[in-house]
């Protein structure tokens, strides 16, 4: 699996390909600036993007915009973007879109190596990877008064919308139901459910869940502002 890495900080942009390599992944370009990481995405067109927002010459979001503006001449590009903070905007622009193969994930996750390189591979092969930290903030948000959220989503209960919490995650059926004490059973009515409300078309489930995550997750940056 071909992989594009972005990361300013020598140290961790080393531990990265190291790890990464590990792992057998193929590290295609390793770069620590914005325009560095466009050209090397449109150039080398990889598997998978591995993106930190905040790279030179701004230390804002210049490797988040890199990373966006490369997907748009590459669309479906597979992009995880790491990040020091949850940034409700930088979550909501990743998201904009509407297409999968993304994810959020706080740089603290990548000091577990077996969920950070799960993450990785969920994302390249078109699934999501949203941090429980960035969920929770989202929809801690939109849950404010004044926030508004899209109808549909407002018809799900409190155990489906809890199904997709942690399905944004980009965990499994069996995953699922273990975090939330239930049977798999009752977690595949849940999903059929929350395909059903969203209006999503019958397609594979894999492409239906992410849909579903898309959906989800987006709206609750929406509704965040």
């Amino acid at each position: 699996m071909r992989v594009v890495l972005a990361e300013d900080l020598f140290l961790l942009r080393d531990g990265l390909i190291r790890l990464l390599k590990a792992y057998d992944f193929e590290i295609v370009a390793a770069v620590d600036n914005g325009p560095e990481l466009h050209r090397a995405l449109v150039t080398e067109r990889p598997d998978v993007a591995v993106v930190d927002v905040r790279l030179p010459p701004t230390f804002t979001d210049e490797g988040l915009q890199a990373a966006l503006n490369a997907r748009r001449q590459v669309p479906g590009l597979p992009v995880l973007v790491l990040s020091q903070y949850v940034e409700q905007l930088y979550a909501k622009e990743l998201l904009a879109d509407g297409s999968g193969g993304i994810g959020y994930l706080l740089k603290d996750r990548v000091f577990d190596p077996d969920e950070f390189v799960d993450a990785v591979r969920r994302v390249a092969a078109g699934g999501t990877a949203m941090d429980p930290q960035v969920i929770a903030r989202l929809m801690a948000s939109s849950a404010q008064p004044g926030a508004q959220g899209a109808a549909p989503l407002g018809q799900l209960t409190a155990r489906e919308r809890e199904v997709l919490d942690v399905m944004a995650e980009g965990r499994s059926n069996a995953a699922i139901a273990e975090r939330l004490v239930i049977t798999e059973r009752a977690v595949i009515k849940h999903t059929s459910n929350i395909f059903t409300k969203l209006d999503l078309p019958p397609s594979d489930d894999d492409n239906r869940r992410v849909l579903a995550v898309l959906a989800y997750v987006k709206d609750a940056a929406q509704a965040a502002g």
